[in-house]
Protein backbone atom coordinates (compact mmCIF):
# COMPACT_ATOMS: atom_id res chain seq x y z
CA UNK A 1 0.00 0.00 0.00
CA UNK A 2 1.44 3.69 -0.52
CA UNK A 3 2.48 5.74 2.03
CA UNK A 4 -0.12 8.45 2.70
CA UNK A 5 -0.20 11.39 0.23
CA UNK A 6 0.12 14.96 0.77
CA UNK A 7 -1.87 18.02 -0.27
CA UNK A 8 -0.36 20.46 -2.05
CA UNK A 9 0.41 23.52 -0.09
CA UNK A 10 -2.58 25.45 0.61
CA UNK A 11 -5.13 23.42 1.18
CA UNK A 12 -6.59 21.45 4.24
CA UNK A 13 -8.73 18.50 5.03
CA UNK A 14 -11.54 18.67 7.36
CA UNK A 15 -13.84 16.22 9.00
CA UNK A 16 -16.46 18.88 10.28
CA UNK A 17 -19.44 18.54 8.65
CA UNK A 18 -20.33 21.55 9.58
CA UNK A 19 -18.00 23.41 7.37
CA UNK A 20 -18.75 21.59 4.25
CA UNK A 21 -20.52 24.27 1.67
CA UNK A 22 -23.87 21.86 1.23
CA UNK A 23 -24.53 24.64 -1.82
CA UNK A 24 -21.67 23.68 -3.41
CA UNK A 25 -21.31 19.46 -2.90
CA UNK A 26 -24.76 19.39 -3.93
CA UNK A 27 -24.32 21.50 -7.45
CA UNK A 28 -21.58 19.58 -7.94
CA UNK A 29 -22.95 16.13 -7.28
CA UNK A 30 -26.32 16.93 -8.53
CA UNK A 31 -24.93 18.53 -12.09
CA UNK A 32 -21.85 17.23 -12.40
CA UNK A 33 -21.52 13.74 -11.17
CA UNK A 34 -22.49 10.70 -13.37
CA UNK A 35 -23.59 8.34 -10.28
CA UNK A 36 -25.45 11.10 -8.22
CA UNK A 37 -27.20 13.75 -11.23
CA UNK A 38 -30.19 15.10 -10.31
CA UNK A 39 -29.85 14.09 -6.56
CA UNK A 40 -32.43 16.31 -4.82
CA UNK A 41 -30.97 18.68 -1.99
CA UNK A 42 -33.11 16.22 0.82
CA UNK A 43 -31.54 13.42 -0.13
CA UNK A 44 -27.99 15.21 -0.41
CA UNK A 45 -28.53 16.54 3.23
CA UNK A 46 -29.54 12.92 4.18
CA UNK A 47 -26.54 11.56 2.92
CA UNK A 48 -23.98 13.84 4.73
CA UNK A 49 -26.61 13.41 8.23
CA UNK A 50 -25.79 9.65 8.17
CA UNK A 51 -22.08 9.84 6.79
CA UNK A 52 -18.43 10.47 7.67
CA UNK A 53 -17.95 13.83 5.56
CA UNK A 54 -14.17 14.84 4.21
CA UNK A 55 -13.88 18.19 2.83
CA UNK A 56 -10.67 19.81 1.26
CA UNK A 57 -10.21 23.63 1.64
CA UNK A 58 -8.42 26.07 0.11
CA UNK A 59 -6.07 27.76 3.32
CA UNK A 60 -6.51 30.56 2.61
CA UNK A 61 -10.09 31.85 1.75
CA UNK A 62 -11.55 28.36 3.58
CA UNK A 63 -13.02 27.81 -0.38
CA UNK A 64 -14.23 23.99 -0.34
CA UNK A 65 -12.69 22.72 -2.95
CA UNK A 66 -13.13 18.60 -3.14
CA UNK A 67 -15.72 16.61 -0.80
CA UNK A 68 -15.98 12.66 -0.14
CA UNK A 69 -17.99 10.97 2.03
CA UNK A 70 -17.72 7.46 3.94
CA UNK A 71 -20.77 4.86 5.19
CA UNK A 72 -18.93 2.82 7.87
CA UNK A 73 -20.34 1.18 11.35
CA UNK A 74 -16.79 2.15 11.93
CA UNK A 75 -16.20 -1.42 13.08
CA UNK A 76 -15.85 -4.29 9.84
CA UNK A 77 -17.12 -2.42 6.86
CA UNK A 78 -16.90 1.09 4.77
CA UNK A 79 -18.24 2.53 1.73
CA UNK A 80 -16.66 5.36 -0.16
CA UNK A 81 -18.69 7.46 -1.92
CA UNK A 82 -19.54 10.75 -3.77
CA UNK A 83 -15.60 11.30 -3.81
CA UNK A 84 -15.38 14.87 -6.41
CA UNK A 85 -12.72 17.23 -7.07
CA UNK A 86 -13.56 20.37 -8.07
CA UNK A 87 -12.83 21.09 -11.81
CA UNK A 88 -11.14 24.13 -11.38
CA UNK A 89 -8.26 22.10 -9.22
CA UNK A 90 -7.90 18.54 -10.97
CA UNK A 91 -4.67 18.13 -11.94
CA UNK A 92 -3.43 19.24 -8.55
CA UNK A 93 -2.88 15.57 -6.78
CA UNK A 94 -5.89 16.77 -4.77
CA UNK A 95 -8.35 13.67 -5.64
CA UNK A 96 -5.28 11.26 -4.31
CA UNK A 97 -4.67 13.08 -1.07
CA UNK A 98 -8.46 12.78 -0.86
CA UNK A 99 -8.69 9.34 -0.86
CA UNK A 100 -5.22 8.73 0.89
CA UNK A 101 -6.64 10.71 4.09
CA UNK A 102 -9.80 8.93 4.33
CA UNK A 103 -8.10 5.57 4.36
CA UNK A 104 -5.89 6.69 7.15
CA UNK A 105 -8.49 8.15 9.09
CA UNK A 106 -10.41 4.90 8.84
CA UNK A 107 -7.07 2.52 9.64
CA UNK A 108 -7.36 2.76 13.21
CA UNK A 109 -11.37 1.26 12.95
CA UNK A 110 -9.45 -2.23 11.92
CA UNK A 111 -12.36 -2.32 9.11
CA UNK A 112 -12.14 -5.44 6.92
CA UNK A 113 -12.67 -3.91 3.73
CA UNK A 114 -13.20 -0.46 2.30
CA UNK A 115 -15.26 -0.37 -0.54
CA UNK A 116 -16.00 1.95 -3.41
CA UNK A 117 -17.51 1.67 -6.99
CA UNK A 118 -15.55 3.77 -9.84
CA UNK A 119 -16.53 4.21 -13.70
CA UNK A 120 -13.46 6.01 -14.67
CA UNK A 121 -11.20 6.77 -11.73
CA UNK A 122 -9.54 3.08 -11.28
CA UNK A 123 -6.18 4.48 -11.45
CA UNK A 124 -6.16 7.33 -8.53
CA UNK A 125 -8.04 4.54 -5.99
CA UNK A 126 -5.36 1.89 -6.87
CA UNK A 127 -2.17 4.12 -6.27
CA UNK A 128 -3.99 3.97 -2.66
CA UNK A 129 -4.12 0.30 -2.56
CA UNK A 130 -7.32 -0.73 -3.83
CA UNK A 131 -8.02 -3.61 -6.09
CA UNK A 132 -10.59 -5.16 -8.18
CA UNK A 133 -12.47 -7.43 -6.21
CA UNK A 134 -10.73 -11.00 -6.35
CA UNK A 135 -13.79 -13.05 -6.12
CA UNK A 136 -17.19 -10.19 -7.45
CA UNK A 137 -19.42 -13.55 -7.86
CA UNK A 138 -19.98 -13.57 -4.03
CA UNK A 139 -21.35 -9.56 -4.42
CA UNK A 140 -24.78 -9.29 -4.81
CA UNK A 141 -26.74 -5.83 -4.54
CA UNK A 142 -30.67 -5.21 -4.53
CA UNK A 143 -31.65 -1.94 -6.55
CA UNK A 144 -34.32 -0.12 -6.31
Amino acid sequence: MSDTVSLPGGYEISTDAGRLDVDRVHRWLSTDAYWATGRSREKQESAVAGSLNFGVYDSVSGEQVAYARVVTDRATFAWLCDVYVDRRVRGKNIGTALVGAVREHLRPYGLRRILLATHDAHGVYEKLGFRELARPDRWMALEF
